[in-house]
C-alpha cells in the first residue's frame, strides 16, 4: 500500500472567489449553496440550501457565483509550493493535492515532520491547510481533515481509522441511503460486509466504495513531476 500525504485547503471554492476565511460567505450554483465558509456554517448555512434560506439564517452572508476556473488557477500556487519540497505532486481537485510520502519522509525526518513541513509551507503561501498521511489517498484526505490540522495514520491502520466515519464521506448519496435502510451506518459496518455480497448487491461502484471503506485504495497516486529546476526527492 502506498503511503500518501494529502494537503487539503478547506472551503476552497469560497477562498477562490476572494471571500475572507473569517467572514460568513458562500458560493452558489443555480441558486443553491455549493460551498460555504466556517463562519457561515456556524450560523447554520449548509451546502444544498437555497440562497434565501441561507440568507435567512445568516443575513450578513456574502454570496458569489462559483468560479471553477478561478479555483483551478489559484490552486496552482498551492501545488507549486508543495512541489518546492518534492516535485511529484498530484492535484486531485482544486483544494486537494497529494504526494507519495515514503521518499520525502525519509528525506525530511519522518512522516510527521513531513506533514508539518508541508502544512507550514502552504500556510506561508497564504492559505489555510490541513495535512494527513495514511495508506492511500482516501484515508489520507480524511486524515488531513482530522484533529487540529491533520494527523498521521499508522501504516496498516487505515481500516481502523476509517471505521467510525459516516457513510457520507464516500460521496455516494444513493448508496449511503440504501445502506442506512439496511442498518449499515458507518464505514466500519460497511467494511464488515462480505466482498462477494457487496459486489452482487451493489454493483461495481458499490464494490469500489467497499474497498475504500476497508482501507484498500483502488488506484495508485498519479503525481506529475514539476519543473526540471526543482530539487528531486524520490
Amino acid at each position: 500500500m502506498t503511503r500518501v500525504l494529502a494537503a487539503w485547503c478547506p472551503d476552497w471554492p469560497v477562498t477562490a472567489v476572494g471571500i475572507d476565511a473569517a467572514a460568513p460567505g458562500a458560493v452558489v450554483v443555480r441558486g443553491q449553496v455549493a460551498a460555504c465558509s466556517a463562519a457561515a456554517r456556524a450560523e447554520g448555512v449548509r451546502r444544498g440550501q437555497r440562497i434565501r434560506d441561507a440568507q435567512r439564517r445568516c443575513p450578513e452572508l456574502e454570496v458569489r457565483e462559483r468560479d471553477t476556473d478561478a479555483e483551478g488557477r489559484r490552486f496552482e500556487a498551492v501545488a507549486q509550493a508543495v512541489a518546492e519540497l518534492t516535485p511529484r505532486v498530484e492535484v486531485v481537485r482544486p483544494g486537494l493535492c497529494a504526494i507519495p510520502a515514503r521518499g520525502p519522509a525519509r528525506f525530511y525526518g519522518g512522516e510527521d515532520a513531513l506533514r508539518v513541513l508541508v502544512q507550514d509551507t502552504v500556510v506561508e503561501a497564504g492559505h489555510d491547510c490541513g495535512t494527513g498521511v495514511a495508506d492511500g489517498l482516501f484515508a489520507a484526505e480524511l486524515a488531513a481533515r482530522a484533529g487540529q490540522g491533520g494527523i498521521v495514520v499508522p501504516e496498516g491502520g487505515a481500516a481502523a481509522f476509517l471505521a467510525p466515519y459516516p457513510l457520507s464521506v464516500l460521496d455516494r448519496p444513493e448508496l449511503a441511503d440504501l445502506l442506512r435502510r439496511l442498518g449499515v451506518r458507518t464505514l466500519g459496518d460497511f467494511a464488515a460486509l462480505p466482498s462477494g455480497h457487496v459486489a452482487g448487491r451493489f454493483g461495481t461502484d458499490g464494490a469500489l466504495a467497499h474497498r475504500l471503506a476497508r482501507g484498500e485504495e483502488p488506484r495508485p497516486l498519479a503525481p506529475v513531476r514539476a519543473a526540471a529546476d526543482t530539487p528531486t526527492i524520490a
